[in-house]
Formats: structure tokens, C-alpha cells, sequence
């Protein structure tokens, strides 16, 4: 197992400079490239621009720019924002815990939510229950994250009051729970639904296996039946579509984050967009892929952990 985790480490490192060599070179075919926010300033002459093309190395060729890029950025020199004047690395790391913040409460309800409704409409299968649990995970899957996002708002903070329209919270842990909930019960809902749906799938495809009807034989309780034999052995597949959606949940919190006015990663992300601020962008950028590869990477690990049957070599 350390072994195969090893060298699942050592293969991630071709993937993360093909991703970043994708990405260096989609940002430097925008219009203007990283010159961009300069050439929309009229105070700034064509000389200027020569000048600035020279002290930041755009005159050189491009594959020199990746590999100084590239090499800074290892070792932890993202550059300056052009916009905020202070060091990318200063900016993102202050945006970070924002953002795991409402990205881990958002798993963790997603998880809850569907491995509790999974599970139970699997075990009480075509019930109210389950046909009740099926429409509202369709509805997770189906509702675009904007909008499900302004209507709570709308609902709850407008015209209930009960929760605060938008931002973090200044007043302590308590002032920010109350600000997490609404954004984080969007996220959820993103990935819940769909989450939901497979466990249901997996845990009947499970059901039905021959060791489920003996352990039932032996006279073990259905509580462990289901939780200890049947759930354990069908989170496989779940767990892939996890790692899979967790590309989702990052999209999707660049949406809730900008909705609701959450200073995190995503509306980072955004504003850096909005300003053509290049060096920010690229970080933020390569931050979501190596999350994106570290979640492959952990599904891999855990998929002998759950089925001993899968024996890495």
C-alpha cells in the first residue's frame, strides 16, 4: 500500500505540470495576455508597455516565461497582484480558511444527507420515503446554484429575517455559523442529490449479494447487516463520484461564495477575473487543480480501505 502510494504520488507530478502547462498557455492566448490590464490604461504609452514587457520577461520566449514561472511558483513566489499591490501569496492564504471553511461544513452535510437518505431508501425501497428523498435529490441536481442561492436568500433573510442575507460575520464563531448557513446548505444541495442516488444504487446492488442473506442468517441485527456489511461494500463507486465531483463543488462555490458574498477562494477568483489582475488568476488556477489531483489521489488510497479484496501491487 505505501508503495503504490508512492508512486501514485511520484506520477501526480507529470499530471501537475501538464495541468500547468494548460493553463500558463490558455491565460497567455487571452486578448492582451498578462499585458492585459495595462494595455486597457490610456495613461500608459506603447514605451511604457516595452518597459514593462521587459522588467516583468514577457519579451522572452514563451517557453522561458513557463519555466521561470513555474519554478518560482514552486517554491512559493506567485508575484504581485496587479490590482491590490500586495504579494499573491499574502492574498490567497487569507482567502483560504474562508473557503475550507464552507467547502468542509458543505461536504460534510452533502455526506450526511446522502449516505443517511441513501441508505434508507434502499432498505425501505419504493416507500413514501424514498419517492420523497428522490424528488428532492432531483431537485439538488437540477436547480442552478444562483438561483436556489437567491431564493433562500429572499425566503429566509428578506422576508423571515432569521438568517443574515450575506458576508462572513465579525461578531465571533457564533455571528459566523449563522452567516455559514445559507451558503453552505447551497454547496450541499449541489452535490447531495446526486450523491444520494448512488448510494441508494449501490447499497440495493449489495443487498441482494449472497453474503448479505448470510450474515441475515446468522441472526446479526439489521442495523449491522446494512451499516457494517452492505454500506461499507458499496461506497466504492461512491466514493469515485465524490473525487469526480469535487471539480463541481469548487465550481460551485465560486458561484455561492460571489452570491453571498463570501470572502473566499472563489470570489477571489472572480475579482481577479473582473480585473485582468494575471499573476492572482494563474494562482488560484493551479491551487483548484492540485486540489482536484490530491482528491484522485485520496479516493485511490481509500478505495483498499473500504473492500480488502482490492490489493494494490
Amino acid at each position: 500500500m505505501t508503495a503504490f502510494t508512492l508512486r501514485r504520488l511520484i506520477g501526480t507530478l507529470p499530471l501537475a505540470i501538464g495541468v500547468s502547462i494548460i493553463i500558463f498557455g490558455i491565460l497567455q492566448a487571452i486578448p492582451g495576455g498578462p499585458l492585459a490590464v495595462y494595455l486597457d490604461n490610456p495613461y500608459i504609452t506603447a514605451r511604457d508597455i516595452v518597459l514593462i514587457k521587459h522588467q516583468l520577461g514577457l519579451d522572452q520566449p514563451l517557453y522561458v516565461q513557463y519555466a521561470k514561472w513555474f519554478g518560482a511558483y514552486a517554491v512559493g513566489h506567485w508575484g504581485i497582484s496587479y490590482s491590490s499591490g500586495e504579494p499573491v501569496v499574502r492574498l490567497v492564504f487569507d482567502r483560504v480558511p474562508a473557503t475550507l471553511l464552507l467547502m468542509g461544513t458543505s461536504f460534510l452535510l452533502a455526506m450526511l444527507f446522502a449516505l443517511t437518505t441513501g441508505v434508507y431508501s434502499a432498505v425501505r425501497q419504493y416507500s413514501a420515503f424514498d419517492y420523497a428523498v428522490t424528488v428532492c435529490s432531483f431537485l439538488g441536481i437540477s436547480m442552478p446554484v444562483f438561483w436556489f442561492g437567491l431564493m433562500l436568500q429572499l425566503l429566509l433573510a428578506v422576508h423571515l429575517g432569521w438568517l443574515p442575507v450575506a458576508g462572513f460575520g465579525t461578531g465571533g464563531w457564533l455571528d459566523v455559523a449563522r452567516h455559514l448557513v445559507l451558503p453552505s446548505v447551497v454547496l450541499a444541495m449541489f452535490t447531495a442529490g446526486r450523491w444520494s442516488r448512488f448510494t441508494r444504487a449501490g447499497v440495493l446492488e449489495v443487498l441482494h449479494q449472497d453474503y448479505i442473506r448470510t450474515a441475515r442468517a446468522k441472526g446479526l441485527a439489521q442495523r449491522r447487516v446494512v451499516f457494517r456489511h452492505a454500506l461499507r461494500n458499496s461506497l466504492i463507486p461512491v466514493v469515485t463520484v465524490v473525487a469526480l465531483d469535487l471539480a463541481g463543488l469548487v465550481s460551485g462555490a465560486v458561484v455561492t461564495e460571489t452570491v453571498f458574498a463570501w470572502p473566499g477562494m472563489g470570489s477571489l477568483l472572480i475579482q481577479s477575473i473582473s480585473n485582468v489582475d494575471y499573476p492572482t488568476l494563474l494562482a488560484v488556477l493551479m491551487l483548484s487543480s492540485f486540489a482536484i489531483i490530491a482528491s484522485n489521489l485520496l479516493a485511490d488510497v481509500l478505495y483498499s480501505l473500504l473492500d480488502p479484496r482490492i490489493v494494490y501491487r
